[in-house]
């Protein structure tokens, strides 16, 4: 356990169960040779699950799987940035393949075996799993604004405000301007400031993040709609343009959620609904038009959004490399981060 860490009773949101059956490679005879007859997947050295409940995993989930694995091998681990997310139920962006933990301060930071060890003498609050550790999900976001692209940084401290009833942006805020490194407190400051509770999924928060480095007005979210028949709720408002914004999500009429025709005329028939009620105009959009931010900001401009700002082209540049899917494979050996 980190020298600095303060541990806390369990307060917070119950951690997320691992969603695969995990066997160590001590207790299956032979275990080697079933995975290399494909029915046994590797997790992490020394662990293993079978290949059936193993392949229908996203990627997010078989990262939760990988944090539980590390788990069994290194027992008494504090977890930190993606890993805590992970364990919170916060969002995880595919599959970040390395393991993160809180180590010694007074060693260097490293990484081995797909385990990286973070060390630093900022205070974190950690809550004690039992047989583990997490940091609370307020310094898990603090910790990502401060390592990862804004928009990571973002869909993090939404997140946290959401689940974490003592946290506020004033917390969040103060807790990383009492951290060392003054180039993670600049990098921060921006999605700590814009941290909102009322973004209800990682694509809201993205689509607020890419929104603001288009240079488009930050707008009003989950506004009602009320009607004789029927309450509608808008993700984002625009009064002053009178454009509402929908942030779909590109899984909702590929079939999964049922029939996407029907979906649809269901969608064309709130948005008359929305267009009966005052607003001029109604944009869509999903993940893969913030992947690609130049689709987005078609979609907007389509709609009649006026600019307000110069757009972040570096910012959003960076952004298609954060938001893109990724199926990785742990790194085994590297160099440690910085400015955590």
């Amino acid at each position: 356990m980190p020298w600095n860490a303060d541990v806390l009773p369990v307060t917070r949101p119950a951690p997320v169960a691992c969603p695969v059956p995990l066997l160590r490679a001590r207790d299956v005879p032979q275990a080697a040779r079933l995975a290399s007859r494909g029915e046994l997947v590797s997790v992490v050295r020394g662990v293993y699950s079978p290949t059936a409940s193993w392949r229908p995993l996203l990627p997010w989930k078989r990262y939760l799987a990988r944090v539980h694995a590390t788990i069994l091998v290194h027992p008494g681990l504090v977890l930190s940035h993606e890993s805590a997310a992970a364990i919170w139920g916060m969002p995880v962006l595919g599959d970040p393949g390395v393991v993160h933990a809180l180590g010694d301060p007074t060693r260097t930071s490293r990484l081995h075996a797909g385990l990286r060890l973070h060390t630093t003498t900022g205070a974190r609050d950690v809550v004690d799993l039992g047989g583990f550790a997490a940091v609370a999900p307020s310094d898990c976001a603090v910790d990502l604004a401060r390592a990862r692209h804004v928009v990571v940084g973002l869909i993090a401290a939404d997140a946290a405000l959401r689940l974490d009833p003592a946290a506020s942006v004033e917390s969040l805020v103060e807790q990383n301007e009492q951290r060392p490194s003054s180039r993670g407190r600049r990098i921060a400051r921006w999605p700590l400031h814009r941290a909102r509770a009322e973004a209800e999924s990682t694509l809201e928060s993205a689509s607020r993040a890419i929104i603001e480095l288009l240079g488009y007005e930050e707008p009003e979210l989950q506004t009602e709609w009320s009607g004789p028949a029927v309450t509608d709720r808008t993700d984002f408002w625009w009064p002053g343009s009178g454009i509402a914004g929908e942030a779909d999500g590109d899984l909702k009429y590929d079939g999964r959620f049922g029939d996407p025709v029907s979906l649809l005329r269901a969608r064309r028939e709130r948005d008359h609904r929305l267009r009966s009620r005052g607003i001029r105009s109604v944009a869509h959009w999903g993940w893969s038009d913030l992947v690609d931010p130049d689709a987005l900001d078609g979609i907007l401009r389509g709609a009649g959004l006026p600019r307000v700002a110069l757009p972040d082209p570096y910012r959003l540049a960076t952004a298609r490399i954060a938001l893109a899917p990724r199926h990785s494979v742990p790194r085994l050996h590297a160099r440690a981060e910085t400015g955590v």
